[in-house]
Order: structure tokens, then C-alpha cells, then sequence
């Protein structure tokens, strides 16, 4: 870890530096923190371990970055950092480092421990959505937003009544498009989406990971039927929908492992 520290500083040296590495701030940076972030979901998506073991080290270079920067502010160092994290795990654990540990049913909420966080920090916005960060994906957010709206009672009281919402605001989509601009239409289908991401909050799925699975889903599916096609010397490009449609249908099947 020290050497990794010391590496970094050497590449933000403004004098014996890498050029780029001294030329970055914060903003510049964030981009490729959440890229990283990123790679490791995908690496465990794939369960590739050789793959997890370097985007993990990607990432905590990432790290190391803004606390050199901060460092050179005179803001925290990597030791803040590493201390932080540290302490809150052990605030947020009592049950295993506090007084009392062990026994069934001895952990305290971990959201109720977060928002006691919250309450103690020095903030000039009180409201129950604070600190939601704007850079989350779409849907992530919207399902944290809608998680924390339920903490104070402003939920629906089963998904019933969210799967009701989503039909409703795929009428409201529907009308939109008869009349209303692109601007209302995109309205209506951002309403839509969130509620999707709150019926997933309520069936207890993520909907970002959702969204992932099916987008693996149907990127498998496309390219077979690509290449099915090409192995049958067909130009896939110039087919009509109505066979690519067949294809479709027979490489689900395919999947599905009941093809003749």
C-alpha cells in the first residue's frame, strides 16, 4: 500500500510527474472512478476472478488518486480515508464491536444507524432525500429515492398498487403521443421508468441489475440470430422484419435449449 502511495505522489510530482497525471482535478477524475466502479460489476457479472482482481486494484488506484489530490489541497489524506471507513463500520456494527455482540436478532437496523448518521451531521438540508448523489445511474437512484420515501410512510402498501401505477403511466405515455411534444412525451416515459424502479424495489430486485441481465439477454439472442443467418447465406441487413423475426424466435429456442 505504501508503494502504491508513493506512486502516486511521484505521478502528480509537478516538476518529475507524468504530465497527465498532474494536469487532473477532481472532476476530471470522477469519470473514470465510476468507469471503474463499473468494470468490477462486469467482472463479477462474468465471475472471472484473474478479471475482478485487477479492476479491484483499478478502482482503489482511483482511490488513491482523489486522496492525493485532497492531500495536496491540505483537505485528508489516504489515512482519513482508510480511519473513515473504519470507524463507521464500527459505528455501524455495535452488535459485533460494541458492549453487547452476538445473539439472534441483536443487529440494529442498518438503515436506522445510517439516518442517525445523518442526524448528527452538520447539514443545512434536513430533508429525508439529502445526499441521494445526482451521478447515480437513472433507475438506481430512482429506486433509492422511492427507498427512502418509504422510510417516513410515503409508500405504497404492496406492489399491487405499483404495477397499477406502471399501467397507469404507460396510458399516460400513450395519450402523450397522440398530441402532446417530445418534451411531454419524455416526461410521461421518465415517469414510467420510475415507477418500474419502485415496483422493483418492491418485488426486492435491483433494477439496474435487471436492466443488465436483459441487456446480456438480448445481445446473446442478436448475435445468434446474426449469426445463424450468415451461416445460412442469408444478408441480414437486407432481410425483411418478418424472417428476422423467425430468427429471433429460433434463437430463443435455442437458448431455451427445446430447438428441433
Amino acid at each position: 500500500m505504501q508503494d502504491l502511495l508513493f506512486l502516486m505522489a511521484s505521478l502528480r510530482d509537478p516538476e518529475k510527474g507524468c504530465p497527465w497525471d498532474v494536469a487532473q482535478d477532481f472532476h476530471s477524475i470522477a469519470p473514470y472512478t465510476l468507469e471503474e466502479a463499473y468494470e468490477v460489476a462486469d467482472a463479477i457479472q462474468r465471475e472471472d476472478m484473474t478479471d475482478l482482481r485487477d479492476e479491484l486494484g483499478d478502482l482503489l488506484f482511483q482511490v488513491v488518486f482523489h486522496a492525493q489530490m485532497a492531500m495536496e489541497q491540505g483537505a485528508f489524506d489516504f489515512d482519513d480515508v482508510a480511519r473513515g471507513i473504519h470507524d463507521k463500520m464500527v459505528r455501524r456494527h455495535p452488535h459485533v464491536f460494541g458492549e453487547q455482540t452476538g445473539g439472534q436478532g441483536s443487529a440494529p437496523s442498518w438503515e436506522a444507524l445510517k439516518a442517525e448518521e445523518r442526524r448528527q451531521r452538520d447539514d443545512s438540508d434536513p430533508s429525508t432525500l439529502a445526499h441521494v448523489p445526482t451521478t447515480l445511474p437513472g433507475l438506481t437512484r430512482a429506486a433509492k429515492l422511492t427507498r427512502r420515501a418509504a422510510r417516513v410512510g410515503f409508500d405504497w402498501p404492496s406492489a399491487d398498487g405499483v404495477i397499477a401505477k406502471v399501467r397507469e403511466e404507460l396510458a399516460e405515455l400513450e395519450e402523450a403521443r397522440q398530441a402532446d411534444t417530445i418534451r411531454e412525451q419524455e416526461e410521461e416515459f421518465g415517469d414510467l421508468l420510475f415507477a418500474c424502479a419502485n415496483l422493483g424495489r418492491h418485488l426486492g430486485i435491483d433494477p439496474e441489475r435487471a436492466l443488465r441481465v436483459a441487456n446480456a439477454k438480448f445481445e446473446r439472442r442478436f448475435r445468434d440470430m446474426e449469426q445463424a443467418m450468415r451461416s445460412a447465406g442469408v444478408d441480414f441487413s437486407g432481410a425483411d422484419m418478418a424472417d428476422k423475426q423467425v430468427a429471433w424466435e429460433q434463437a430463443k429456442r435455442r437458448e431455451r435449449g427445446d430447438d428441433e
